[in-house]
């Protein structure tokens, strides 16, 4: 086998040999490679190498930011006072750094108003302009008229 590590000769070595060097400096003797022709092997501490492993799958998962979907809903035919409501929430929703699907939900006959629900779904998207940018423009699925608007990046 293949031997490599930080103190040892990288070189191909028998298998006993490489044991009985991992015994004396007491290490673990780790396969890296068992395809390769012949195997590769490194001598190293392999709960040290793990717990760093850990660490840094840790800090980078730290790093990550999740991303939360707020939902808002209008009807077709919302008026003023509860569109002005809805609107400062989705701004809100905007600034904490959640992307926000809003939706227009048609029941029953109400769908001939599809027109409207586009209409109402611009004029959010042309509202929030400041805080977000239109992902999907308004697109009707089934009774719903979905449009997905996700914050802009902070300039630090």
């Amino acid at each position: 086998m293949r031997l490599v590590g930080d103190n040892v000769e990288p070189q191909v070595y028998k298998t006993s040999d490489a044991l009985r060097m991992a015994e004396e400096q007491e290490l673990d003797l780790v396969e890296i490679s068992p395809n390769a022709e012949p195997p590769v092997c490194k001598i190293m501490d392999y709960k040290k190498f793990v717990y760093m492993q850990k660490k840094r799958d840790k800090e980078l998962k730290a790093k990550s930011t999740q991303i939360t979907v707020k939902e808002i809903r209008f009807g077709p035919q919302t008026d003023e006072h509860d569109y002005e409501f809805k609107r400062k929430n989705a701004e809100k929703f905007l600034k904490e750094g959640s992307k926000l699907k809003a939706f227009v939900f048609f029941k029953g006959r109400s769908i001939i108003y599809k027109d409207q629900g586009q209409i109402l779904l611009l004029r959010l998207a042309q509202d929030l302009e400041e805080y977000g940018k239109v992902e999907a423009l308004p697109v009707l699925e089934g009774k719903r008229m979905i449009m997905f608007i996700a914050p802009k990046k902070k300039s630090k």
